[in-house]
This record gives structure tokens, sequence and C-alpha cells, in this order.
């Protein structure tokens, strides 16, 4: 399995590339962005996964967020998949925003007719490394993870089930409590079936209830003009609140003014790359 680069530009030093590969997880082809900073050029660099929220692809994080310049910075490798398989010819694939095409989830389903492509877990914690260890000069020792809405619910739920993978957990307005939210519910029904015993194996707050954790501290910025928060999608308060239960160290910034956009991510993208760079640049 080979990456085919379809652009590169250069960016701060570095290079914001944009790859396709066959995805044996997923059987189908799957699209990346991948930053390299110019550290890379003299050895191996820390690597940072981003994982995007509903609607995205590869590309919405790299042009929007700005974190090119901070990755060049600190010297990490940021590596942003697509949200989905596309294109499999699944019935209704295309008809939610919220299910389906561009809303992956991050787990791997078990239902039909789901199961056959969507194991956007095993591809993001398995195939995609591997792929991504074999392609670049990275530190595998070195791996952080962090993301957005649903990727923020990705980079929980893959760093609480993975400690040992990932160093450093950040999330922007991450779907927290998945189970009990009519995002989470959809989805995890669809994906998961009505067992929600499957269901707690995806959700952040029932991880860290059943005893997961990560030995450093993870970040969450949350924008209070977002409307999402408002309408029970996110429910970053009854996570935080687990994490006190159980003694998970937690940053939680609940943050006036900004609403659920990349203007909200980009503008506290540099603190999410530093809280990385500190832990895995050591």
């Amino acid at each position: 399995m080979e990456l085919k680069e379809t652009s590169r530009t250069k960016s701060f030093g570095g290079t914001t590339r944009f790859y396709s590969h066959p995805s044996d997880i997923c059987r189908c082809e799957m699209n990346i962005a991948v930053y390299v900073p110019p550290q890379a050029q003299a050895g191996p660099v820390p690597v940072l996964y981003y994982l995007s929220g509903l609607t995205c692809t590869e590309k919405n994080f790299i042009e929007k967020a700005g974190a090119q310049r901070y990755a060049a910075e600190h010297g990490l490798v940021i590596v942003a998949p697509d949200t989905s398989p596309r294109g499999v010819n699944i019935t209704g694939e295309d008809e939610s925003w919220d299910f389906g095409s561009g809303a992956g989830f991050y787990v791997n389903a078990s239902e039909q007719p789901w199961a056959q492509h969507y194991q956007m877990y095993d591809y993001v914690t398995a195939e995609l490394p591997t792929l991504i260890a074999k392609a670049f000069p990275i530190k595998e020792d070195r791996t952080g993870i962090f993301g957005h809405s649903m990727g923020g619910h990705g980079a929980l739920i893959c760093g609480l089930k993975n400690p040992d993978k990932y160093a450093s957990v950040s999330a922007f307005a991450p779907i927290a409590a998945p189970s009990q939210c009519p995002w989470g519910k959809k989805a995890f029904t669809g994906y998961l079936g009505v067992d929600e015993q499957r269901w707690a194996t995806y959700d952040a707050t029932e991880l860290i209830k059943s005893g997961a954790q990560i030995s450093t501290p993870i970040l969450i910025d949350q924008g209070l003009e977002d409307p999402f928060l408002a309408k029970g999608q996110l429910l970053p308060k009854i996570f935080w609140a687990a994490c006190e239960q159980a003694g998970q160290a937690l940053t939680l910034r609940m943050q006036p003014g900004y609403d659920h956009s990349y203007y909200f991510i980009a503008s506290f993208m540099e603190d999410h790359i530093r809280h990385h760079a500190t832990i895995l640049c050591k």
C-alpha cells in the first residue's frame, strides 16, 4: 500500500501535502492531508493527528485552522484524514449530513450495510499510523491526537482507549458524551445497533467512568456561543464531571463569544499545538 501524492505546497518552511491511498480496512480509496515541518529534513520528528468534524473532508482543517505556522515552530508532522469512506455505494450514504458520508464518527461499524467500509476507528488508530510511519520521518513513540466536534470525540476516545499510543490529547468543542446527545444516538444506533453497551466503548465519558485514563492532562476549548452547545449536542460539563470523579487531569476552557466554526479553532490553535509540543517534544 502506497500513498499517491496529489499536490504539494511550500508552507512556513515545510510543505503541506495531499495524498490518496487504498485502504484495506475501509475497502476504498481514502484521502489525507499531511504537513511536514522543515525540521523533518534533518531527522525524525513527533507526529500529531487531527480528526475533523461532521461534513468535513481532509481539507477543512489544513486549509482553515492555521496550524502549519505552529507546527513549523515546534517541529511537528500533522496528519489530517478524511472523516469517512466516500463513494462506496451504500444506499443512503449521502442522504444525511450527520450520518454516512462525512460522518464516520471514528467507530468500527458492526451493523450492515455500514460494517463493510465504515471502520474508521481501526483506520485512524492502526492502518493510518502504520502508513505514515513508513512514508515520513516520524518518532512513533511521540504521537498526539486532537480534533473538533465529531473529531474531538474521536480524539478523546482514541486517546483514552490507547494511552500507550497517544502521549497527548486535546479537543475543540468535542461531542463529549455521545450516548446522551442526538448526534451520538443517531450515529451509534446506525453504526453499532441498539445495544448501548457497545456505545459505551466509543463514548469518552463512559470510558472515563469505566477507568480509562491517560497520564497527561487533556485540554478542551469550548465556545460559549456555540449553537450546538445550547442544543445539548456537546455536553462538555458531563465529561468534566466524569474526569473530576475519576481523577483524570483535564483543563476545560469555556470561551466567551466563540462559536463552533474554524474562526474559533484558529483562535486557539497556537495553544493546542503548544499543549502537544510540550509533551511530545521533550
